[in-house]
């Protein structure tokens, strides 16, 4: 028995040992990917709109700018795009400079920075503000929006915090300044996109065209569909995040002789039904934050 017993100790033995031997090697773990760039912490809430609130109050602001904050809403709206003082900021189009008045203080107090993204065109509102005061303007980099020649300038691909576009994307759509009308609004869209780190916020504020309405009516009126912004937006890959009514106006029943233009401050019209017009206040807007996804 006990002969028997180490006989099969000893065939447990060389079973194990050929099992070893013909064993195939674990294969290696795989590759971790290297880690996402650091985000930085949002600033919370409160505390970035009282720094906002602080900008909308320099005293370097046009005074007719001022008195159109009741229909803009800069404060909140800043603060609903969680622009952070110290964020890389990309202002689309900055027109004659509404938004430039607030954020070059802004950012200029929290060591962020400032790009303005505007064909050549549309840079002279920007200039007049640097030749006003180079000190607070100085800094801002002027980059090339949108860029169809491989010679232009451009934000450099991921490094922006936040793009904002304010009553531009209708402009698009429409062909603004292109002599065949050929909307451009996909490509816009695909270049802001490029900009964005990820997790970067695209903040965008237009003229709201009820939805109900005949889609043609993009192509002439100064408004669009909030449908047509998130179409344009989701297919270059942004996620919508939220939406604000900040900058609503119910008064705006969007189907005016002149378009949008038949609204203060344009009022195209002139003197015809100005009071009229003046009543209904400027346009109703909508206000969209979109994410790049991370």
């Amino acid at each position: 028995m006990i002969h028997s017993f180490a006989l099969s100790i000893a065939s447990l033995l060389m079973l194990g040992s050929s099992q070893a031997a013909t064993q195939v090697p674990a294969a290696p773990a795989p590759a971790q990917p290297e880690p996402a760039p650091a985000q930085k912490a949002p600033e919370p809430s409160a505390g970035r709109l009282g720094k906002i609130e602080a900008a909308t109050a320099h005293t370097g602001r046009t005074p007719a700018n001022v008195a159109r904050d009741r229909y803009r809403n800069p404060a909140a709206t800043l603060n609903f795009f969680e622009v952070d003082p110290n964020d890389t900021v990309v202002e689309i189009w900055p027109g004659g400079g509404w938004y430039t008045e607030i954020l070059a203080p802004y950012l200029a107090a929290g060591g962020g920075k400032l790009y303005a993204a505007a064909p050549d065109w549309g840079r002279s509102g920007l200039a007049k503000l640097q030749a006003a005061d180079a000190k607070l303007y100085g800094s801002i980099e002027t980059v090339d929006f949108p860029a169809f020649d491989e010679a232009a300038k451009r934000v450099p691909a991921g490094s922006a915090d936040v793009v904002l576009t304010f009553r531009n994307v209708h402009n698009w759509r429409m062909g603004y300044r292109r002599e065949d009308k050929q909307d451009y609004s996909a490509e816009a869209f695909r270049q802001m996109y490029a900009m964005l780190k990820p997790g970067g916020v695209l903040g965008i504020v237009d003229h709201r065209l009820p939805e109900t309405a005949d889609a043609e009516r993009e192509r002439s009126s100064g408004y669009i569909k909030t449908s047509t912004v998130r179409r344009l937006a989701e297919a270059a890959g942004f996620r919508l995040a939220a939406s604000s009514e900040i900058n609503a106006n119910p008064r705006d029943t969007a189907d005016w002789p002149e378009g949008v233009w038949t609204l203060p401050p344009s009022l195209a019209l002139k003197d015809v039904d100005r009071e009229k017009f003046l009543a209904v206040g400027e346009s109703d807007r909508m206000t969209l934050k979109f994410v790049k996804p991370r």
